[in-house]
């Protein structure tokens, strides 16, 4: 019977997934992986990354490694902030306007387009909770997302989040205006300042 190599069994372990390339990184053949799937020992869950069939999939990583311009977004990057605590029925990122995403990707989200000199503003990186880290906005940059998509997103989703922001100790009001000044979205901050001071 088959085995799966141990220095496979100690990526798994650690990450819960295994890529291609990372097996070549250890010296190991290319074709190893898709022949640990045929035997069933291994899932494929994307091209070129598997995970033992008994492993409860980390779905946000599995989106984050579909493409390197996905930046988690909107009620994600609340979830992801805490400053939500209802996990997203479907998952919101945003990706520069001159990329695109596999079919696949945008049946399973929802997809939002930025200027790509605006992609990165409030970048960072977040802990899934399977622990895994992925991209994903600052709580400064998704309060700002929000009042962009309002039509999108429900008024109490907006409501809350903004509630939640307020009572955060670590948010950064200055920041969160001069985000809004560069999304263009300050006007309709505006009513909310009283709430967030």
């Amino acid at each position: 019977m088959t085995k799966i190599n141990k220095c496979i069994i100690e990526i798994l372990r650690k990450e819960r997934t295994v890529s291609v390339q990372q097996v070549l990184d250890l010296g190991l053949s290319r074709s190893l992986l898709p022949f640990y799937a045929k035997q069933g020992l291994l899932v494929r869950v994307k091209q070129g990354v598997y995970m033992l069939p008994t492993a409860i999939e980390d779905d946000l990583y599995t989106l984050s490694l579909k493409s390197s311009k996905i930046i988690f977004s909107h009620e994600t990057a609340l979830f992801l902030n805490n400053l939500s605590e209802r996990t997203p029925f479907r998952h919101s990122v945003t990706i520069p306007s001159n990329s695109h995403l596999s079919m696949e990707t945008v049946k399973l989200c929802n997809c939002y387009y930025i200027k790509p000199d605006l992609h990165k503003l409030g970048l960072t990186k977040k802990k899934t909770t399977f622990g895994h880290i992925v991209p994903c906005y600052n709580m400064e940059r998704t309060i700002c997302d929000l009042l962009r998509s309002q039509n999108r997103c429900d008024t109490e989703t907006v409501l809350t989040a903004l509630k939640n922001f307020a009572s955060n100790p670590k948010k950064d009001i200055n920041l969160l205006v001069q985000y809004a000044k560069q999304l263009r979205v300050f006007k309709r901050l505006t009513p909310y300042m009283e709430v967030l001071l």
